[in-house]
């Protein structure tokens, strides 16, 4: 198996863990059917397919901006660090909202899930901006969320 290969093949594998874990973790139960959501929350069902196309772009990014730094360890330790503390947020996030039914906890995570996205893009937009301009929407769709997070927390 070429070296290209086992990237995208681990890349792959990541994205899918971190959102099998953070998935298995959402609870779409009479508590959340409960809260009230504000106005602008996007229909439960656009979720699943808009974290589906976050995650390809995120291991997307993930293979070029690895590939990129393939010969400067530091730079692809410092991603590793990077991708590993985003997915411990991400999942967090879910841990916190639906598992343990706390939004208001959620909100309090939300700002290292934010930085950690950030982070990344500030990372990767020096020696591979392609990954970092992949990393956009996954920044967009977290504030959107954040905004639906405060405003859960507001409305109940």
């Amino acid at each position: 198996m070429s070296e290209r290969a086992r990237v995208v093949l681990v890349a792959s594998f990541l994205a899918v863990l971190t959102a099998g874990i953070g998935g298995g973790l959402t609870i779409l139960d009479e508590w959340y059917y409960g809260l009230n959501q504000p106005w602008f929350k996007p229909p439960d069902w656009a979720f699943g397919p808009a974290w589906t196309i976050l995650f390809g772009l995120m291991a997307w990014s993930g293979v070029l901006s690895w590939s990129a730094a393939a010969d400067r360890p530091a730079l692809r330790k410092q991603l590793l660090v990077l991708w590993l503390a985003n997915a411990l947020f991400n999942i967090g996030w879910s841990l916190l909202f639906f598992y343990m039914q706390r939004p208001d906890l959620a909100l309090a995570e939300v700002p290292l899930l934010w930085l950690s996205v950030l982070l990344l893009i500030l990372h990767n937009r020096g020696y591979c901006p392609k990954a970092a301009m992949l990393l956009w929407p996954y920044l967009a769709w977290v504030t959107l969320a954040s905004a639906i997070n405060a405003g859960v927390v507001v409305l109940n």
